[in-house]
C-alpha cells in the first residue's frame, strides 16, 4: 500500500492557478529590474551628463546583450548535468540572486566623476546586470513549453505571464515618478540607487516564490540525453527556417520598437510638453487597464478566434490608434492629455492582445520546430528570439537619441526642453508607435503561419493533444 501511494506522488498534479500564478511571479521579478530601463536614459544623460556618450554607449553593451543570449541559450540546451529538479529552474535561481544587486550598480550616483568613470560604471554595470538578468529570463522563457504540452494551458500561462509582467511595470510606473523627480520635474539621481535596490530584493522574493511552485510535466531531458552534438549553427538555420518563429519575434521587435524606442521621448513630452513628470507613470499605468480586462477573456478568446487570428485583430487596432494620435489635436492642456489617454488606451488594447498571447506563440514555434526537425531545442529557439528583441531594445533608444538631439533635445536643460522640442516628441512619440504597429502587423499577418488549422494539425502529428489542440 506504502509503495502504491509512493507512486501516486510521482504523478504530476494537475494543472492550476498556482502554476499560472507561480509563472507570473517570474515576469513580476524580472520587471522588478527590467522596468528600471525606463529610467536607464533619462539618469544617464540628464543626471549624470553623458548625453553626447549614452548613444554610442547603449548600443555597445546592447551588442553584447543581444549576443549573450544565443551564447546562454546554447549553454543551457547543451548542459547535460543532473539537477535536483529541472536545470531551467537552477539557472533561474542563480540568475535571480545576481540580480538583488546587479540593477542598482547600473545607477551608481556619480554625476562629478570624469567622463571616463563615468563611462566605465556605465559598461560595467549594464554587462553585470544584463548577464544575470539572461541568465535568469532565457530559461525562464523556455520554460513555458515544459509546464504542460496542452496549448489551452499554455495560453493561460502566457496570459498570467503577461499579468506579472503589467503588475511589475505598472508599480514602478505609478510610484517611481513621485519618489524620483522633483517639483521642477528634473531627476533626483541619488535616490535611484536605492530604489533599484529594493527593487532587486523583491524581485529575487517573486523568483523564489516561482520557483518552489513550478511543476514540469513536459520534461525533454530524453531529448536532450538522446541527441546528437549540439549545432549552434545549424539551430541558427532552423530558427530561421521556423516561420512561426520568425513572424513572432517580428512583431516582438515591433512591439519593442513602439515601447522601448519611445520611452525616453514619452518622459520628455511629460517633463516639457505636459509640464508634469510626475504624473507620466500614472497615465502609463492607466493606459494599461484595458490589458487587464482582456486578460481573463483570453483563453476563451483565442479558444473561439485562434492566437494569429487575435493578434492579427490587436495590431491593426494599434495602427489605427497610432494613427489618430499622430492627426489628432494633442495640445499642452488636460484635453490634450485625455486624449492622448484615450489613444494610448487603444494602443495598450491592441499591443496587449499581442503581448497575452505572445509567450503561447513562443512554446508553438518551439513545437513546430519538432514537428519539422524532430528536436525541440528550447532554450537556443527562446534565446534567438530574444536575441532579436535585445537588439532592437538596444539599437532603437539609441537611434531615437540621436533623433532626439537632431531635434533639439539638450540633457543639459533637463525637464525644461524649449516648446518647439517638446512639440517635436509629441509627434516623435505617435511616429514611433505607428511604425511599431505596422511592424507587429507584418510579422503576424504575413509570416507567422500558425493558424488555428495548422496549429490542431501540427498538435495531433505531435500527439499533444489528440485532437483538441484548437483549445
Amino acid at each position: 500500500m506504502k509503495k502504491e501511494e509512493t507512486l501516486d506522488l510521482n504523478i504530476p498534479k494537475k494543472f492550476g492557478i498556482v502554476d499560472c500564478v507561480s509563472y507570473a511571479m517570474a515576469d513580476f521579478g524580472c520587471n522588478m529590474s527590467f522596468s528600471l530601463k525606463n529610467t536607464l536614459a533619462i539618469f544617464w544623460t540628464q543626471y549624470m551628463g553623458l548625453e553626447l556618450w549614452y548613444s554610442l554607449l547603449l548600443v555597445i553593451v546592447n551588442v553584447w546583450d543581444a549576443i549573450n543570449d544565443p551564447l546562454i541559450g546554447t549553454i543551457i540546451d547543451s548542459d547535460k548535468h543532473k539537477y535536483k529538479r529541472n536545470k531551467f529552474l537552477a539557472y533561474i535561481r542563480f540568475g535571480s540572486i545576481g540580480l538583488i544587486f546587479s540593477g542598482a550598480i547600473c545607477f551608481i550616483p556619480a554625476p562629478n566623476a570624469s567622463t571616463w568613470i563615468k563611462i566605465l560604471i556605465f559598461i560595467s554595470g549594464y554587462i553585470i546586470w544584463d548577464a544575470f538578468y539572461t541568465i535568469t529570463n532565457v530559461p525562464y522563457g523556455a520554460l513555458l513549453s515544459l509546464i504542460s504540452k496542452e496549448t489551452a494551458d499554455r495560453a493561460s500561462l502566457s496570459a498570467w505571464r503577461s499579468v506579472g509582467s503589467m503588475i511589475g511595470n505598472m508599480v514602478p510606473l505609478a510610484v517611481l515618478p513621485f519618489i524620483i523627480y522633483n517639483d521642477q520635474n528634473d531627476l533626483i539621481g541619488e535616490r535611484v540607487f536605492w530604489v533599484a535596490l529594493i527593487m532587486g530584493f523583491l524581485g529575487f522574493a517573486a523568483f523564489s516564490y516561482m520557483i518552489k511552485n513550478t511543476v514540469i510535466r513536459n520534461d525533454s531531458k530524453a531529448h536532450i540525453e538522446t541527441a546528437e552534438k549540439f549545432n549552434f549553427i545549424k539551430a541558427l538555420k532552423n530558427f530561421i527556417r521556423n516561420r512561426p518563429a520568425v513572424g513572432v519575434t517580428l512583431a516582438a521587435m515591433g512591439m519593442f520598437f513602439s515601447m522601448h524606442g519611445s520611452q525616453m521621448a514619452v518622459t520628455v513630452l511629460f517633463q516639457s510638453y505636459f509640464k508634469n513628470a510626475q504624473i507620466s507613470g500614472i497615465v502609463q499605468v492607466f493606459s494599461m487597464l484595458p490589458v487587464l480586462f482582456f486578460t481573463p477573456l483570453a483563453r476563451k478568446a483565442v479558444t473561439k478566434y485562434g492566437k494569429k487570428e487575435l493578434s492579427v485583430v490587436g495590431t491593426f487596432l494599434s495602427i489605427i490608434s497610432s494613427s489618430a494620435m499622430l492627426i489628432l489635436p494633442i495640445q499642452p492642456n488636460t484635453s490634450g492629455i485625455i486624449i492622448y489617454i484615450i489613444c494610448q488606451l487603444i494602443n495598450s488594447l491592441g499591443i496587449g492582445i499581442f503581448s497575452t498571447v505572445s509567450w503561447a506563440l513562443m512554446g508553438d514555434a518551439i513545437d513546430y520546430n519538432e514537428w519539422k526537425t524532430g528536436k525541440r531545442e528550447e532554450g537556443v529557439i527562446f534565446s534567438l528570439h530574444s536575441f532579436f528583441r535585445k537588439l532592437t531594445q538596444g539599437f532603437i533608444p539609441s537611434i531615437v537619441l540621436v533623433i532626439m538631439i537632431w531635434l533639439g533635445y539638450v540633457g543639459a536643460n533637463k525637464g525644461n526642453q524649449t516648446f518647439e522640442v517638446a512639440l517635436n516628441m509629441r509627434y516623435l512619440v505617435a511616429v514611433l508607435f505607428l511604425i511599431g504597429s505596422i511592424i507587429e502587423f507584418i510579422g503576424m499577418f504575413f509570416i507567422y503561419n500558425l493558424d488555428k488549422k495548422t496549429l490542431k494539425q501540427m498538435s495531433i502529428e505531435l500527439g499533444h493533444e489528440a485532437g483538441t489542440a484548437d483549445f
